[in-house]
């Protein structure tokens, strides 16, 4: 059942991707960005209006500055996030760009990495929250994680401490939390960057489970994905981080194997296999987010939340790769 789930998406998925290529291929010069894209509405069972993708990508444009990086092919992407988690996107991005100064006031630097922090922001506002409050803990977490790999965290790293503040404990606490999964993971066998880092990160985020099952797990899905085959990348860290959070992550790998497969051998998508992968992992627990058993658990906010992340991240990584091509677009 749950496999038949996976198959539809993976039909969702293809569909949105070639109508996006259809209509963007000469606006956005990295076609990930349209997988991400098509990935970002499948994943979130948001069904797919090119009218009303087209008319909040055209007013985030006419409402930025002329040089702002939102007049590239990042509208797409924001305009795809706005759509997928409001039904008032217009009003919503003028929201976005509040939280987005205030973040710059308060500490961030201007660009891709900041807005994508404001829209974390903006999903999970509470209407009596502390403003303030929020971006000084985000910035107080980024700068611990600065203090600890000065040469590894950068801008990049900004949504991540956002998520990562949400968590109640003092920030020296949680600081040393994801200090102590780098250190256990390098030391069975994880290689030190930022891949790592952001695993790290991604296994704070569970208040629930015992540190050393995390460690234990991750440790097993790596194993796992070597006795079928796939030798895993560091690149694939934060989908290891991803499985991890779930009791039965290994039970997920044949599936996500299979699922990549049919990616990789598809035409549109053969000369990205390991993005492949990454959406592979990510329709696959998608599906497995829609099991009533585990719906009810609040490991299903908490994967949702990981995706995100992890979507950020791509969103992040494309940008320094397209921004200068597209820009003019």
């Amino acid at each position: 059942m749950i496999y038949d789930t996976i198959n539809q998406k993976l039909i969702d998925y293809i569909k949105i991707y070639t109508l996006l290529k259809e209509k963007l291929k000469w606006k956005v010069a990295d076609q990930r960005t349209l997988m991400l894209i098509a990935s970002m509405y499948v994943v979130n069972k948001k069904s797919f209006d090119s009218d009303r993708f087209f008319q909040i990508s055209d007013y985030i444009k006419n409402n930025v500055g002329a040089f702002s990086i939102l007049k590239s092919y990042q509208r797409f992407t924001t305009a795809a996030m706005l759509d997928i988690h409001f039904e008032n996107p217009e009003k919503k991005f003028d929201e976005l760009i509040e939280w987005y100064e205030e973040l710059v006031k308060g500490g961030f630097s201007r660009g891709t990495f900041t807005y994508i922090s404001a829209f974390s922001l903006l999903k999970d506002a509470n209407p009596q929250g502390n403003r303030n409050e929020k971006i000084e803990r985000a910035l107080a977490v980024y700068k611990g994680m600065q203090k600890k790999h000065y040469f590894l965290t950068s801008a990049a790293d900004y949504p991540l401490a956002v998520m990562v503040a949400n968590r109640k404990e003092p920030i020296d606490e949680l600081i040393d939390l994801i200090e102590e999964f780098y250190d256990q993971l390098h030391e069975n066998g994880f290689k030190k960057g930022n891949d790592l880092q952001f695993l790290s990160h991604i296994l704070s985020l569970d208040y629930e489970t015992n540190r050393n099952e995390l460690v234990s797990r991750c440790m097993k899905l790596w194993d796992t994905f070597n006795q079928l085959g796939r030798k895993p990348k560091s690149t694939h860290y934060p989908e290891i981080g991803m499985l991890a959070l779930i009791e039965d992550g290994t039970e997920q790998i044949k599936t996500i194997e299979t699922v990549t497969k049919e990616l990789n051998t598809n035409k549109l998508f053969k000369w990205h296999k390991d993005m492949n992968f990454m959406m592979a992992v990510n329709l696959t627990l998608s599906g497995s987010l829609e099991d009533p058993s585990f719906m009810e658990t609040s490991f299903h906010s908490i994967i949702e939340a990981i995706i995100q992340a992890q979507q950020a991240a791509m969103i992040a990584a494309f940008a320094s790769v397209t921004a200068a091509s597209s820009s003019g677009s």
